[in-house]
């Protein structure tokens, strides 16, 4: 089936031969009635799209099995010089019939909402930003000082935004871009509420927590976008997952040329790894020092891209062995934890009795966390300093699979 917006072109395969169905509507009653009239043994094949796992739901309970195809990897259809609906269809049904389409992993029910929920956290996010860029485009627009407040939108900051001169349309701008800022910060709380309610009994979130620089919407975004972590057999695979791997170039026998990242994958999970990874290189630890390494020699973009794909490879052996990060730094996890909690609507403990999170408020404490992480970075610096690169085999260039000899 080749499934559009309003409607599914419908192709039959059956001892070889392929025999045009029609079209069915992209309505939930159309596709119950298409699923009856199938057999319990049939198999029904569609491209990933937006509404794909609404139709792979609808239609499941009637046929053996629902598989969703990778549009990224079907190149019979990509790169096809004659391309209807009705050929795209008849494609899908062969390659299933040779047992060779490939398809896509397909996510629970809980698992499926919380990428839903993180993926509209990043989108308000992502409006808010916009809402605030327009504002400050409209006061260079006008010549208006840099404001001398840390935030241009809290409290003092818009006390100072108000006593500045301008035209009557551009004030109204100014005065529709607030409002918008002030429903969107309670859509983000709500939002914000859902998803720790979600991570507070979340074993895989709150190992993840543990990675300096990871909270506990990264936390969530990441765990929800792997699913489950037994189909990637290496962190490899995760890394080419989330399209943090470099682009290869190679033929014959001549060298291998890596690129830019490949960007193939989950981009959403990918952006709040470079963002988490943006707040790891700040904390000691052998993160900064990896960053500060890779930032000597090629800028801080591509540090902070290689300090996600590390921190990838990290969530990988965190969740495979089921251990903690060794390098965490327990009142900052606790202090996570906590705020974790609050955000997620817990009352707030308030007399004598001393909560979890007290411990980071101890500076002797932080301190002395704050110089076992330091000595770690030292020790990743000494280890680099000492690690001499081998230099490639003279003569046949050695094999791509398996053990060289």
């Amino acid at each position: 089936m080749d499934v559009h917006r309003t409607f599914g072109e419908v192709v039959i395969w059956k001892d070889g031969i392929l025999r045009h169905a029609g079209r069915v509507d992209m309505t939930r009653t159309a596709l119950e009635g298409m699923g009856k009239s199938l057999r319990s043994t049939d198999e029904v094949v569609i491209e990933a799209t937006g509404n794909s796992m609404a139709v792979s739901r609808v239609l499941t309970p009637f046929v053996a099995r629902v598989t969703i195809a990778n549009p990224l990897q079907v190149k019979a259809i990509a790169q096809a010089h004659v391309k209807t609906d009705k050929i795209d269809a008849g494609t899908l049904a062969s390659l299933q019939a040779a047992g060779s389409l490939p398809q896509i992993w397909t996510p629970d029910a809980e698992t499926e909402r919380k990428r839903r929920l993180v993926a509209r956290r990043y989108q308000v996010v992502r409006h808010r930003t916009r809402l605030k860029n327009e504002v400050h485009s409209i006061l260079n627009a006008h010549l208006i000082p840099k404001c001398p407040h840390a935030d241009l939108f809290n409290a003092r900051g818009r006390a100072w935004l108000a006593v500045q001169q301008f035209p009557d349309d551009e004030r109204a701008a100014i005065d529709r871009h607030v409002r918008e800022l002030d429903r969107l910060a309670e859509d983000l709380a709500l939002l914000d509420r859902e998803i720790a309610q979600d991570a507070i009994d979340d074993s895989a979130v709150n190992r993840v927590m543990t990675i300096t620089g990871v909270n506990v919407t990264v936390a969530t975004g990441i765990v929800a976008a792997i699913g489950d972590i037994s189909r990637f057999s290496s962190p490899q695979k995760l890394v080419s997952y989330f399209g943090l791997n470099p682009r290869v170039r190679q033929s014959g026998l001549g060298a291998a040329h890596h690129g830019r990242i490949s960007k193939i994958g989950r981009s959403h999970a990918r952006a709040i790894l470079v963002e988490a990874a943006w707040a790891a290189a700040k904390a000691p630890g052998p993160l900064h020092a990896f960053f500060v390494r890779i930032r000597a020699r090629r800028g801080h973009q591509i540090a902070a891209v290689a300090v996600a794909r590390k921190l990838t490879v990290l969530c990988w052996h965190l969740l495979t062995r089921g251990e903690d990060y060794l390098w965490a730094r327990p009142a900052m996890v606790a202090n996570k934890t906590r705020a974790m909690q609050l955000q997620a609507g817990h009352p707030q403990q308030k007399g004598n009795r001393r909560g979890p999170a007290y411990t980071c408020n101890i500076k002797a404490l932080r301190d002395r966390e704050m110089s076992i992480a330091a000595q770690a970075e030292r020790s990743y610096e000494r280890f680099m300093s000492q690690w001499k690169a081998r230099r490639p085999k003279t003569g046949a260039r050695a094999p791509q699979f398996g053990k060289t000899k």
